[in-house]
C-alpha cells in the first residue's frame, strides 16, 4: 500500500513537470519559426532591426549642414544626382563632406532612404564612397558622404583635354578598383547589394585617382541566399541597363556585370556608349566593339591616347574581350564579378569566346526585336544628355 502511494506521488509530481517542460519547448520552437518566417517575409526589417541606434548616432542637425554648405549655395553645388543636387560642405572641425539633398518629389520613399542610411554606413571598402551621416528634418532629407576631390570619372573620361591625364596605368587601376568594389557589394559584404545604376558619373576619383563607387540610393537589398528579383519599377540609365532589366524588370548580380562591361568599353575608348563616334558617323559602342573583335581589329576601339607599344595594345585588347563577356545578351553567359576580378588580375588565364552583345540587332527573327529597337531609339533620343530612369514600367 505504501509503495502504491509512493508511485502515485511520483506520478503526480513528474507528469506536471514533464508537461510544463514540453509546453516550454513547443513555445520556443513556435516562436523561432515565427521569427524565421518574419525574417523571410521582411528581410530589410529583420536585418536592420537593431541597427536604428547606429543610424541615429550618425544623424546631423539640419542647421549644421545648412551652415556647412553656406545654405546650399550654388557656389558649393557639385552636381545634380538622380535624386537631387549634391553640395560640398565644410564641418566645424574642418572636415570636407559631400551632401546629397534629396528632392521632395524624387520618388525615394522612407524605406529607400532607410536602406541607404543603414546599408551604406556599414559598408567599408576602399572602392566605395563612405557615408558619414544623414539628416532628417521635416521634408528635408540629407545624406552626408566623404568628399572625393577629383569629381566623377565622366568629367575626365569624356573631356578631350582632361582625358589625357588618364594613361593606361590609371585606367587599368580604375577598372580593377570598380570590379573589386562591385564584387564586395555582391559577395563580400555582410549584405548582398545590387547597385542597378553603375555608370561613369557614379564612379568618383580620389586624390590618387582611385575609383570609389557612389550613389546607392537605388540599390536593391538581398539576404545572402537570394541572387535575383523582379520589379515593375525600373531605376537606372539607358545604355548601361541589361536587356532583361530594361525590358522585363528582371535584375540580378548579372545586371551589374552588364553595366560594368559597358563602363569598361567606355574607359578603353574614351567615348560614351550612346554617342560613340567612328570617323564622321555615330554608332552603337557595343555593336562596334563586337564587330571589330570578331574581325580581329579591336585596336580600332582603343582611345588614340592609349595607342603605344604592342604590349599595351595587347593588354587593352584583353580588357575588351573581358568587357564583351560581360555584355553578352544572355545573363547566364555573363561571368560573375569574382570571375571578372580573376580575369583582370591573371593575364595568363585563358578567356572563353563571348557571344553577341545585347541590343546588337543580330537576331532578326527574334520577337523581342521590337523592344530592342525601342530601347535603341530611346538611347539615341537621350544621347544629348545622360538620362537616369527613376520610374519606368516595362512591358
Amino acid at each position: 500500500m505504501k509503495g502504491l502511494v509512493t508511485a502515485r506521488t511520483v506520478i503526480i509530481t513528474v507528469v506536471p513537470t514533464v508537461t510544463v517542460v514540453i509546453l516550454i519547448v513547443c513555445t520556443f520552437v513556435i516562436l523561432r519559426k515565427r521569427q524565421k518566417r518574419k525574417h523571410l517575409l521582411n528581410p530589410i526589417e529583420s536585418i536592420h532591426g537593431d541597427d536604428t541606434t547606429t543610424a541615429e548616432s550618425l544623424q546631423y542637425d539640419f542647421s549644421a549642414i545648412q551652415a556647412a554648405t553656406d545654405n546650399f549655395s550654388n557656389a558649393n553645388k557639385l552636381g545634380q544626382g538622380g535624386f537631387g543636387p549634391v553640395y560640398k560642405g565644410k564641418l566645424p572641425n574642418g572636415q570636407e563632406v559631400a551632401v546629397k539633398r534629396l528632392s521632395v518629389g524624387s520618388g525615394q520613399g522612407d524605406l529607400e532612404f532607410k536602406n541607404e542610411v543603414l546599408l551604406v554606413a556599414r559598408l567599408q571598402h576602399r572602392n566605395l564612397v563612405r557615408l558619414r551621416g544623414f539628416c532628417l528634418d521635416g521634408t528635408e532629407r540629407l545624406l552626408v558622404y566623404e568628399f572625393v576631390p577629383n569629381a566623377s570619372l565622366d568629367h575626365f573620361l569624356f573631356d578631350s583635354v582632361k582625358r589625357r591625364q588618364l594613361d593606361w596605368e590609371k585606367r587599368y587601376k580604375i577598372i580593377g578598383g570598380i570590379a573589386k568594389g562591385i564584387l564586395y557589394l555582391h559577395e563580400d559584404s555582410r549584405l548582398r547589394i545590387i547597385h542597378r545604376d553603375l555608370k561613369a558619373s557614379n564612379v568618383l576619383l580620389d586624390a590618387d585617382m582611385n575609383p570609389k563607387i557612389s550613389d546607392f540610393g537605388m540599390a536593391r537589398l538581398f539576404t545572402l541566399d537570394e541572387t535575383q528579383g523582379n520589379t515593375s519599377r525600373i531605376v537606372g540609365t539607358y545604355g548601361y541597363m541589361a536587356p532583361e532589366y530594361a525590358m522585363h524588370g528582371q535584375f540580378s548580380v548579372k545586371s551589374d556585370v552588364f553595366s560594368f562591361g559597358v563602363l569598361v568599353l567606355e574607359i578603353l575608348s574614351g567615348q560614351r556608349n550612346t554617342r560613340f563616334r567612328n570617323g564622321e558617323s555615330v554608332e552603337d559602342l557595343l555593336s562596334y566593339a563586337w564587330t571589330n573583335w570578331r574581325e580581329g581589329t579591336s585596336s580600332n576601339l582603343i582611345d588614340p591616347i592609349l595607342r603605344g607599344s604592342s604590349g599595351i595594345v595587347r593588354d587593352i585588347t584583353r580588357c575588351i574581350h573581358i568587357a564583351l563577356l560581360c555584355v553578352q545578351e544572355n545573363a547566364a553567359d555573363r561571368p560573375t564579378m569574382a570571375a571578372v576580378v580573376l580575369m583582370l588580375s591573371s593575364l595568363s588565364l585563358s578567356l572563353p569566346v563571348p557571344s553577341g552583345p545585347a541590343y546588337s540587332m543580330h537576331n532578326v527573327g527574334n520577337p523581342e526585336n521590337s523592344l530592342i529597337q525601342e530601347y535603341n531609339s530611346r538611347m539615341s533620343r537621350s544621347s544629348q544628355n545622360e538620362v537616369s530612369i527613376t520610374e519606368l514600367y516595362p512591358r
